[in-house]
């Protein structure tokens, strides 16, 4: 194997780090049909297109400029996901929130919500700590600007973030999916200015919990974090 040498590149040395990053493939591009797909979960999540509504194919395909058949992929990945439902010869439809499914799925989500608490407290990094605080500070600076719709998605990231750092990678998956399945409720409760506030303090407990590397105290905070948004969830299904 030949050596490495220590040349540079704009006068700049190369370092072990550097030659990793310009060893790495390059992003892969999205296809036409998961360009779609994205969007289209965009619209089902963020309320664009109701629960229980039917979804014109003419319409989104005048929309995204496509024909039909990368449509028609992309709501084969959303029925998979449970955020449509393919109607035998007559479309498809968003799915219905019930009550039902949102409390079996945060009575799930609480208990892994501690899981990952636990698990943080011992496999986070210094750095990883750092990243989180960094995220937390973005988030809050939106929060102060009352920035609702960034706010959330930072919201989401960093509940992302944190499962991945937790470092088990089945609790990621799960986590996963059931955060998509919640996510449309989630978007419009956390919206409202009451729970809002309450969420960002409660953020702030978890990363402070974090740093201490406090596992009973992180899990506590991000299982009544979960519970708090559940029961938010539920009111405003409720209300409704």
């Amino acid at each position: 194997m030949p050596e490495i040498s220590n040349e540079t590149l704009d006068g700049a040395p190369i370092d072990s780090v550097s030659i990793d990053r310009a060893q790495r493939p390059p992003l892969r591009r999205l296809s036409l049909y998961e360009a779609v797909t994205e969007r289209l979960r965009e619209m089902v999540l963020e309320g664009e297109l109701a629960p229980g509504s039917r979804i014109s194919e003419k319409r989104l395909c005048e929309i995204f400029d496509v024909s039909r058949t990368p449509l028609r992929e992309a709501l084969k990945v959303l029925a998979n996901e449970g955020l449509v439902e393919l109607l035998p010869n007559r479309g498809a439809k968003v799915t219905e929130v019930t009550l039902r499914e949102v409390t079996d799925l945060f009575e799930v989500m609480v208990v892994l919500e501690g899981l990952s608490g636990e698990l943080l407290t011992v496999r986070a990094s210094d750095a990883d700590i750092a990243e989180l605080r960094a995220m937390h500070q973005r988030m809050m600076e939106h929060y102060r600007r009352h920035e609702r719709p960034e706010y959330f998605q930072l919201n989401q990231e960093v509940h992302r973030r944190l499962t991945e750092i937790a470092g088990n990678s089945v609790l990621l998956e799960l986590e996963a999916s059931l955060s998509l399945k919640i996510t449309r409720a989630r978007y419009v409760t956390n919206m409202q200015l009451g729970r809002w506030d309450e969420s960002a303090c409660e953020h702030e407990r978890i990363i402070e919990a974090l740093e201490k590397r406090d596992p009973k105290a992180l899990s506590q905070a991000m299982r009544f974090h979960m519970r708090k948004t559940g029961d938010a969830v539920l009111q405003g299904l409720h209300q409704g």
